[in-house]
């Protein structure tokens, strides 16, 4: 069993007691809180409505404008040039553009001055236009044919002519196109049709129309034909009266 010795005496200055030691540390000067629901009489200026407009800024905006509208014109241009005909232009179709005694831009026309003043042999108009998926859809509602040749891929690959064809309706309609830039008030009296060659949706097709004989009062017999390129899709003879215009 050990034996129990006593604690050896703490040595020091008789009633001496140890004090903490405290640190401050350093804090950061008080910030009064922002109160964002203080009402106030007054604005400050950077925040009014009223602010001076910036010269600079509307003078890019007024050329950014400009720009933008001449690089949509340049494209509508280079479209018809090249005979792509828009479907759609701002969300608008062809047929909501039409104007009564206006063409689209997509469309060309040119007429002869054999006789200016006056119609005789020799004269001649041309009309020019793409047939486009949208002439194909609409011709089939306006006229009821649903032909599956015209409107439907995977039947017509399998048909002699291994795709979609126009209407040849369709097709001549652009004769008529032609005869209604005729000086005058054209009024159809009869027309032969031949039909050669298919034409398929994007062909830009020209319709010419020429005067070969004058019937006399004021009826006219032309030649009638549809190209496509070089290659005669539609020929045929027309005979229409002229009237004057209404005043």
């Amino acid at each position: 069993m050990g034996v129990l010795r006593p604690a050896a005496p703490i040595t020091g200055t008789p009633n001496t007691r140890l004090t903490p030691v405290r640190r401050r540390l350093p804090t950061a000067e008080a910030k009064p809180t922002p109160r964002f629901n203080t009402p106030t009489n007054k604005l400050p200026e950077q925040m009014s409505s009223e602010s001076p407009r910036n010269p600079l800024l509307d003078t890019w905006t007024e050329t950014s404008s400009h720009m933008f509208n001449s690089v949509v014109a340049a494209n509508r241009a280079a479209f018809a040039a090249f005979g792509v005909q828009q479907e759609e232009e701002n969300g608008v179709t062809p047929a909501e553009r039409i104007e009564p005694d206006e063409d689209l831009p997509e469309w060309h026309v040119s007429i002869s001055e054999e006789h200016p003043g006056r119609l005789g042999v020799g004269d001649h108009v041309d009309f020019t236009k793409t047939i486009s998926e949208h002439d194909v859809q609409q011709f089939a509602a306006a006229s009821g044919d649903t032909n599956p040749l015209h409107l439907d891929d995977e039947f017509a690959e399998q048909t002699r002519f291994r795709g979609r064809i126009a209407h040849g309706t369709l097709v001549g309609s652009l004769i008529s196109a032609a005869l209604a830039r005729l000086p005058g008030l054209t009024i159809y009296l009869s027309q032969d049709l031949e039909f050669h060659n298919p034409v398929r949706i994007g062909d830009r097709l020209t319709a010419e129309c020429e005067i070969v004989e004058d019937l006399g009062d004021e009826q006219y017999r032309l030649t009638t034909r549809v190209l496509a390129d070089d290659e005669v899709v539609i020929d045929g003879e027309a005979v229409v009266l002229i009237d004057d215009l209404p005043e």
